[in-house]
């Protein structure tokens, strides 16, 4: 007899209502916090142009930020995340204006990819990071930069090159993972595949049994951080450590 195949029950946000605000160039996030949020807990999107990598597209995201909250604020979410790991990494200022500026036009909680990766590395002990990405290099350089500034030692960081979103989605998970492989280091306390854009979730939990040390994902640490400042604390597997952190 064939089998009828499992359906999910759509989530309407009975738990909560997580709202981001996502480059508009970006296929690859929705589709993994929709694969890591748990029962109960909703995603909405409002997208925000950005398809490429120089410092005036990067910029240019955040002028549309408050009428693009402001339509999240309509769909009565509690929280807005500012999803963009090279624009919250800007420097240190971004980090705190974004989820400021998003507030002041909603009165609504909100945080920004910066700090969500900021509170992983914490939660995970982790001060000397390998950090992996899609960026071009002034895109590695700055956001090294950041997290130096935040007392993180950036021991490597190694980026392809590539300025289009449309072009990050297409590295398959397996190049990450052996991205990753190729610059392991001994001295490492965890290793980032920084972007919000590309396929990396898949590789979280090979990556963390082959090397033996935490593996974080902007999408993953961005899923996980929403989550507990939402106060929803559900150990979630399959995403790698971070994701059983409370």
């Amino acid at each position: 007899m064939p089998q009828t195949p499992s359906k999910e029950l759509p989530r309407y946000g009975w738990r909560a209502r997580l709202g981001m605000l996502l480059p508009s160039g970006n296929v690859a996030a929705e589709a993994q916090f929709n694969a890591i949020l748990p029962s109960g807990v909703s995603l909405h999107t409002t997208r925000l142009k950005l398809t490429g990598s120089t410092d005036k597209e990067l910029l240019a995201m955040t002028e549309g930020l408050e009428e693009g909250a402001s339509l999240l604020a309509d769909a009565c979410v509690d929280l807005i995340l500012f999803h963009c790991t090279g624009v919250t990494t800007w420097d240190a200022e971004m980090d705190r204006t974004l989820p400021a500026r998003i507030t002041a036009a909603t009165k609504l909680p909100a945080t920004a990819t910066s700090r969500a990766l900021l509170a992983a590395f914490e939660a995970l002990e982790a001060k000397r990071i390998v950090m992996v990405s899609p960026y071009i290099e002034a895109i590695n350089a700055r956001e090294a930069a950041f997290f130096e500034s935040n007392r993180i030692r950036m021991l490597k960081t190694v980026g392809l090159g590539i300025p289009a979103a449309k072009d990050m989605i297409s590295v398959e998970p397996g190049e990450w993972y052996r991205l990753v492989q190729a610059n392991k280091l001994p001295d490492a306390d965890a290793y980032f595949i920084s972007c919000t854009a590309v396929r990396s979730l898949e590789v979280i939990e090979d990556l963390e049994r082959d090397l033996g040390k935490p593996v974080v994902t902007s999408n993953q640490a961005a899923a996980w951080h929403s989550l507990r400042t939402l106060g929803i604390r559900d150990s979630i597997p399959g995403f790698g450590r971070l994701m059983t952190l409370q």
